[in-house]
């Protein structure tokens, strides 16, 4: 499989007979030049969406329409894009698992907040979640954005995810020195990328902190637009 990071949140995941695109967010991501948007999408099958915020689902129903692929999320929001924008959707919940292609993605729970901008204000989204997602014999954890919860101990006993992509930036989710602790206290990764940060000043810069922390965990600080392959 290859892990291609996009920035911020968004990654391209080729895995099995897919190509997911997890939270892509290209308009106004700085991490992502404009003149590699095209590369970063093309092919894709699937695009998961784990919230409707802008920097994880502002792009998600454009990509849609001109991709013509279904947008995979919670039911909530997955039904309103539907109804009001007419493209194809997987809508499902917490708990519940979809088969796209040979590869299984599972919802699970995230601690977080949802919603979508309007010129009226925030608009109720559904609730924030996670992702496993497993093929080729392995599970890849897609945290969202979150805190740690205590949850996480039966997404391990669950799942047993080999692979980890953690939000880690701080402020908005879980900061490195969180992040570590999920990780140590919760999971047995075999590799671990961080996610959520770097993006603007606010945000953790670096995963030092991280690499000290996981002893024994392959913790790989992803570049935009190069492929992890695992």
């Amino acid at each position: 499989m290859k892990i291609i990071w996009l920035g911020h949140s968004s990654f391209r995941i080729e895995i099995g007979n897919q190509v997911l695109l997890v939270d892509p967010w290209l308009t106004g991501n700085p991490m992502l030049p404009e003149i590699v948007h095209d590369e970063a999408v093309n092919g894709a099958t699937h695009i998961l969406v784990s919230h409707g915020h802008g920097d994880h689902a502002g792009d998600a129903v454009a990509l849609s329409k001109r991709l013509s692929v279904p947008v995979v999320g919670i039911y909530d929001l997955m039904s309103w894009w539907e109804g009001q924008h007419e493209i194809p959707v997987v809508g499902f919940n917490k708990g519940g698992t979809v088969q796209l292609g040979d590869v299984a993605v599972t919802m699970v729970n995230a601690v977080h907040s949802s919603s979508i901008a309007t010129d009226e204000g925030p608009l109720y989204a559904g609730h924030e979640a996670g992702f496993m997602i497993s093929g080729e014999g392995k599970t890849i954890y897609f945290s969202g954005d979150t805190d740690i919860c205590m949850d996480m101990q039966l997404m391990q006993e669950l799942h047993a995810p080999e692979i980890g992509i953690l939000c880690a930036g701080g402020h908005f989710t879980m900061d490195m020195k969180r992040a570590s602790y999920a990780a140590k206290k919760f999971f047995e990764f075999e590799t671990l990328i961080p996610c959520h940060y770097r993006t603007f000043p606010l945000l953790e810069q670096n995963a030092d902190l991280m690499k000290a922390e996981l002893d024994g965990v392959n913790v790989i600080e992803p570049e935009v637009m190069v492929a992890i392959t695992l």
